[in-house]
């Protein structure tokens, strides 16, 4: 099986790279596009230089890598995928070949988080209209979403329907994982990851949402509409 976790930034993506990765039969893969993306926009993100010397910058080449054997002679494969590295002119044509899940959380939440890192709060930086565009294209194809809000709430219970929507066996080493990060982490993780490295397991639930003001509320509210459209078919 070949997963395909489609997300946007500060969603509990690399937790979830980590529960699958805490597997023995899973080789995961860290946002494999994101040479690419930054490569064909030119944005400054943090580590630019880091990034585009560590991952291959052509969408084919990485496509390959994600179609043809798995790392390691795994039975599975963990893809953690930001939707909004799939620009213009990056191939989509592979992704049916993919089990397509969609990790989705609150955009106010999103947006809080995000502000904390990064100053390019744009809703296309975000990823919310591409993941509902993802979502369509393989809409006929059974795809699961699944929201970061209640696997925090309930690690266990979640991941368990999550397994079981995938006819994958529950393991219990999906809850925990060491400390200090993941070898497959992306050369960007010493920016973003700071967090998730000092964790050995998922956060507890979160509280109420954040207040939002300004720019940040407009922005969170342009994205809500993408997020309801998703929440309303999540487990």
């Amino acid at each position: 099986m070949r997963i395909a976790m489609w997300s946007g930034p500060r969603n509990l993506s690399t937790a979830m790279m980590y529960a699958f990765g805490n597997r023995a039969d899973f080789a995961v893969v860290d946002e494999p596009f994101y040479a690419v993306y930054l490569a064909r926009t030119g944005l400054a993100h943090p580590m630019r230089a880091e990034v585009l010397a560590a991952q291959s910058d052509d969408p084919e080449t990485v496509i390959q890598a994600l179609t043809g054997p798995i790392p390691g002679n795994k039975p599975h494969f963990y893809q953690k995928h930001m939707c909004h590295h799939m620009i213009d002119g990056v191939p989509r044509d592979w992704i049916g070949g993919m089990r397509n899940v969609f990790l989705i959380r609150h955009p106010a939440r999103v947006v809080a988080s995000y502000s904390e890192k990064h100053d390019e709060r744009t809703l296309e930086a975000l990823g919310f209209v591409q993941q509902a565009e993802i979502f369509d294209t393989v809409a006929g194809d059974n795809p699961i979403v699944i929201d970061s809000h209640d696997i925090r709430a309930d690690p266990e219970g979640m991941l368990r329907r999550l397994c079981a929507a995938l006819d994958l066996d529950w393991d219990p080493g999906m809850l925990h994982w060491p400390a200090g990060g993941h070898p497959s982490d992306g050369a960007w993780a010493p920016h973003w990851y700071g967090a998730v490295h000092r964790s050995t397991g998922f956060a507890g639930a979160e509280g109420a949402l954040p207040d939002l003001t300004g720019e940040a509320a407009e922005l969170a509210e342009a994205a809500l509409p993408y997020y309801r459209r998703l929440e309303a078919v999540k487990l």
